[in-house]
């Protein structure tokens, strides 16, 4: 029985749970001729990151940072990973590049049963990740803010969504000006408050939070974050990343096996694995 072999590719990997998630899934389903990798590559190299598993014979990867925009030119995008301009899932079968970030997002915002059309959001970042949550807000019909410490990068970031997937009426304000917006939900897609800068939130202290607003923060280390604790703090509600990074890694793995994933076996694997290292 030949292996079949997927993986992630990134720099640095230390911190990734996807090969927990992704082989405790496997086994679950007893798909034991499938396995799970992480490979950390070196940034400078990303032809290599991408070409040496497919000479090797892998059915397909994940791809985190810093390679998400980068490998773009190494596979053949499909209309979503276009429109985001990432790729975090490559399948070699097909050569086809898909972003799932967008789908693990929205699936996780809606199994928490939040209301996304024609509410008012604030997105905070400009990266990746933000991308991926602005177009996801976008479709489902949200009004959507962007706050960015730098405002150049946020107009950047907005004009190649409007260029790539027809993103309209997307405002850029400050921190101020957006807590006095009357915002339900908040989108952290910055890495404030990871590990190890555990204190750090993109929430600036002085600036109050809008009472009873939901915080869904994209960190999933530490499990509660800063920013968590302060949307709390005024009756809020915290939500953390860890949903999201399984319903993504749910969406590869259904792409790769022809399987629906276990959910709530990538859940126990992740949470157990978080729970040993924190």
């Amino acid at each position: 029985m030949a292996l079949k072999r997927v993986g992630i590719i990134g720099f640095p990997l230390s911190h990734t749970l996807s090969p927990i998630m992704h082989n405790a899934a496997f086994a679950a389903l007893g798909l034991t001729d499938w396995h799970y990798d992480a490979m950390e590559i070196p940034p400078d190299i990303p032809k290599h990151a991408v070409e040496e598993p497919r000479r090797a014979g892998y059915v397909g990867l994940n791809v985190t940072i810093p390679f998400k925009q980068v490998v773009m030119a190494y596979c053949t995008p499909d209309a979503k990973a276009r429109a985001i301009g990432a790729v975090n899932t490559i399948d070699f079968r097909t050569d086809v590049g898909t972003n799932t970030d967008v789908d693990g997002f929205i699936e996780d915002l809606l199994a928490h049963q939040l209301p996304l059309r024609g509410e008012k959001v604030i997105v905070l970042g400009a990266g990746g990740a933000a991308r991926a949550a602005v177009y996801g807000l976008w479709q489902q019909g949200a009004q959507i803010v962007v706050v960015n410490r730098t405002k150049e990068r946020a107009d950047d970031m907005l004009a190649q969504l409007t260029v790539s997937a027809g993103v309209q009426g997307v405002q850029i304000l400050t921190l101020d000006k957006a807590a006095e917006w009357g915002a339900s939900l908040i989108v952290n897609c910055t890495s404030a408050g990871m590990k190890p800068q555990t204190d750090e939130s993109p929430w600036i202290a002085g600036v109050p939070l809008p009472q009873g607003v939901t915080v869904y923060d994209m960190v999933y280390r530490p499990a509660q974050t800063a920013f968590m604790r302060q949307a709390e703090a005024v009756g809020g509600r915290a939500i953390g990343g860890l949903g999201m990074l399984i319903r993504q890694g749910a969406a590869a793995f259904r792409l790769w096996t022809g399987r629906e994933a276990p959910l709530e076996v990538m859940r126990q694997a992740a949470e157990q694995a978080l729970a040993q290292h924190l």
